[in-house]
């Protein structure tokens, strides 16, 4: 949530702040800011509204001269989204200049103790309240601005990215993180503060990730000097050489990123088993798992945490899990585990799922089981993220920066990675014999080319929506792996076009949805000819019998769903394990066609973030 752009060097800043804002919409927000020093004042312009809203407003409003910037994209928390509770925020005298994510949760306590001391206050966020505590603590304790921020953070209770500055001190920025990501871009004399690299990915390719309770320094013509915020600990930054290029942030020609990234999945997938599913030596090799293969083997159990579309993903791993490897499997949701006092021993496994490596829900359950003593493997997408930072082994998915608000390719790369497990688990157990192995890594070589031959339902899918784009309810019914496949469709429909959408198991409908069913109400029925087709088939007889329109993702050639549905969108034929990589196609191209039909913003839906670092 919220996105962080900073610069401070020999360019001018205003153009790569509002460039990195921009970069990162896809964070969610709801209002925007930027603040310039052009050497003798801070310039500060903020709306309620979309970067550009920003843009224009400050080119007719403001100086854009200056080397040494700050800027914000807010989702809002504290007060309303207006142009007042918009980022950057003052402190009392001026001088100072904050933008912040995450949440203060002490912020009234501190905010009556200031006001005592003669604060005034004019919005009513809490990063307002933390930028005067910083000043104060500088006043009173007649410390520079570091000191500053760090004494000021040993008091705030609550989670944070900030970046602060001084007009006083036009060299320095000072930035801090716990919970909230924050990157350091360090190029030549200048220096990028971004939530992310994509930002400052043009301007330099190496960068430093802040870890939790850490503060840095940034100080042209000198190296950052990183400091530990609870014991003022020297901390010493590890550089890394980022992988990004500008093209896979960019839309390459689609209307839409989320379109781009359905269409990117083909490769996404392949990249994701590139150099760990090697089909020809009959071998996966993954060094997670490999260097850890006795915690797996010997678990008593393991638990998968996650929230919204990877939570879905952990559903789906559950069956492959259980059904391939025979390992019990619990699926919860990150944030009700952390809360709900959990059983959890040092024989768990517990496999933390998200896109970004950062949703907060899902690093607190991480915390809580590594303090149980389960080990803690990761499922994550972006390179030295906190989830990734924080488990004790993991694998990426490699399906590259996923733009668009609603989770595509993340979905389908991280049932590929999990699929890889689970084989490499069924064979090292001697579930699976070497023949069933092969044919199983044989298949999942072949997912890419089939997702490919999903794609070609776009223009079918596109009529479909046509009809349906009006619908104010839609129920999606599946069954088996593709139980979590229905549920993820009615949450892209949910997401991005806001129609009310309900994912179901199939044989659930006859006790309460089937009362919703009648000539109005779309229903999607994931049938393929793989897992309970004849149940499924029932199912469908019976919406039929009331009247309800049903939308049927089938095997490619069947026959007998055809006679009964009133729309029928093909797949082709895998394993029952791995269909879920191809249902789950139509079902985005169904959600992302209706959404552009109401004219809805599809790559960043209202009230939606794509990275939830807050509770």
């Amino acid at each position: 949530m919220c996105g962080i752009v900073g610069y401070i060097g020999h360019r001018d800043a205003y153009p790569i702040i509002m460039k990195g804002l921009q970069r990162l919409e896809y964070r969610g927000y709801d209002s925007a800011g930027i603040a310039l020093f052009d050497g003798n004042q801070i310039n500060l312009s903020k709306t309620k509204g979309k970067v550009e809203d920003l843009n224009q407003k400050s080119k007719s409003g403001m100086s854009l001269e200056g080397t040494l910037g700050i800027g914000h994209t807010r989702w809002a928390t504290h007060g309303v989204p207006n142009d007042v509770n918009s980022h950057p925020h003052y402190s009392n005298s001026g001088d100072l200049v904050i933008i912040h994510n995450g949440i203060i949760e002490n912020y009234e306590s501190l905010k009556k103790e200031l006001m005592n001391r003669g604060y005034t206050f004019t919005s009513d966020t809490d990063t307002e309240v933390l930028i005067n505590l910083i000043e104060e603590v500088q006043k009173t304790e007649g410390v520079m601005l570091g000191q500053a921020v760090q004494i000021a953070l040993n008091q705030a209770i609550g989670a944070y990215a900030i970046a602060v500055f001084d007009k006083k001190k036009p060299d320095e920025i000072v930035v801090a993180k716990l919970g909230s990501p924050l990157a350091i871009g360090i190029g030549e004399n200048e220096f990028f503060i971004a939530s992310d690299a994509s930002p400052f990915i043009e301007f330099t390719n190496n960068a430093v990730y802040l870890e939790d309770e850490e503060m840095a320094i940034i100080r042209l013509g000198k190296e950052i000097k990183l400091r530990k915020i609870k014991n003022d600990a020297v901390a010493y930054p590890n550089i890394l050489e980022l992988q990004l290029n500008l093209e896979e942030i960019e839309k390459g020609g689609y209307d839409h990123f989320m379109l781009k990234e359905i269409y990117e999945q083909p490769r996404a997938i392949m990249d994701t088993y590139r150099g760990r599913l090697l089909a020809d030596q009959g071998l996966i090799k993954m060094s997670g798992i490999d260097q850890n293969l006795e915690k797996f083997l010997n678990a008593n159990r393991i638990i998968i945490v996650a929230c919204g579309t990877s939570w879905h993903a952990g559903l789906v791993a559950e069956y492959i899990f259980e059904d391939l490897a025979r390992i019990p499997v619990e699926v919860e949701y990150a944030s009700e585990f952390r809360y709900r006092n959990p059983v959890i021993t040092d024989k768990d496994v517990l496999i933390a799922i998200s896109q970004s490596g950062e949703t907060a829900d899902t690093l607190a359950a991480i915390k809580l089981a590594k303090e149980k003593g389960a080990f803690v493997f990761g499922v994550c997408n972006v390179v030295g993220s906190s989830i990734a930072r924080e488990t004790h082994a993991g694998a990426y998915t490699h399906a590259g920066p996923e733009i668009g608000v609603a989770s595509t390719k993340a979905f389908t790369t991280q049932i590929t990675v999990l699929t890889l497990l689970a084989l490499k688990l069924a064979k090292e157990k001697g579930v699976f014999s070497e023949s069933r192995f092969h044919e199983f890594l044989s298949e999942l070589e072949t997912i890419p080319a089939k997702v490919e031959k999903a794609l070609e339902a776009n223009p079918l899918v596109e009529i479909i929506a046509d009809v349906y784009k009006d619908s104010t309810n839609c129920l999606y019914l599946g069954r088996g792996y593709n139980f979590p496949v229905a549920l993820e469709g009615a949450l892209k429909l949910k997401e991005i076009s806001y129609i009310h959408a309900e994912g179901y198991p199939a044989a659930e409908m006859k006790h309460g949805p089937i009362a919703l069913i009648d000539e109005q109400m779309p229903v999607i029925v994931i049938a393929t000819k793989k897992g309970h087709y004849e149940k499924v088939v029932s199912n469908i007889q019976e919406i039929k019998s009331r009247k309800g329109k049903i939308i049927a993702i089938v095997t490619q050639g069947d026959t007998q769903v055809r006679e009964l549905a009133d729309h029928v969108i093909e797949v082709p034929e895998t394993f029952e394990s791995l269909t879920p990589l191809l249902t789950t196609i139509p079902l985005q191209l169904l959600s992302y066609h209706i959404a552009v039909m109401r004219g809805c913003n599809v790559d960043q839906p209202r009230n939606l973030a794509k990275s939830v670092t807050v509770e």
